[in-house]
């Protein structure tokens, strides 16, 4: 039986969390000179990028969760972005951080094949933008997977190893993952059903 994509966005918003706590335990071992040095990337330093990641996901999730609740778009949604980069503190970062990915799971937990083709209205300087939920959350998880790329390349220039992030949830590497499942609080029956596993061969 074919996964559903509800369930498959939900693994997403799973891995997407665990990415960044991953990108987290690397970051929080920097100096504050290391964070906020300039750097060749999108965003000059690895402060500006992860304050970017955080306020993007400030953005989408406040439309998504309002079209959810029946509440109309928030006309403010802009105050997002000001300042552009609200955090100096990697810790303070981190938590935010956290609290959104959180969030993001939530949402995913309510989702259901059926209403993914619901449409969210976002409103922006000059126009109300309105997409389907999947098409948001897929930029959303798009978005993350793009500038924690960028944070990770950033890394590599510090006397910080950067993390390995190019891993989804394959069923035989779950004692590799353990320790940071025990951290986040997950374990695999979480993400994947009763038996966490996929395969039943």
């Amino acid at each position: 039986m074919a996964e559903p994509l509800s369930h498959h966005l939900l693994t997403m918003a799973y891995n997407n969390a665990w990415a960044n706590h991953r990108l987290y335990k690397a970051c929080r071992q920097l100096s504050r000179d290391e964070l906020v040095a300039p750097r060749c990337s999108f965003f000059p330093s690895i402060k500006a990028t992860l304050n970017h990641l955080l306020t993007v996901d400030w953005f989408y999730l406040q439309a998504l969760e309002r079209e959810l609740r029946g509440e109309p778009p928030d006309e403010l949604s802009a105050r997002f972005f000001e300042p552009e980069k609200p955090f100096d503190d990697v810790g303070q970062l981190h938590r935010e951080q956290a609290q959104n990915d959180r969030r993001l799971i939530a949402y995913c937990q309510q989702q259901r094949d059926d209403q993914l083709q619901r449409y969210v209205s976002i409103v922006r300087p000059e126009r109300v933008q309105r997409d389907q939920r999947l098409r948001l959350l897929s930029h959303l998880f798009e978005h993350q997977i793009h500038h924690r790329g960028q944070v990770h390349a950033m890394l590599a220039d510090t006397g910080v190893r950067p993390p390995q992030l190019d891993e989804f949830f394959c069923e035989g590497e779950a004692p590799l993952r353990a320790q940071d499942f025990a951290e986040l609080g997950w374990t695999e029956e979480m993400i994947w059903g009763v038996s966490g596993r996929t395969n039943p061969g």
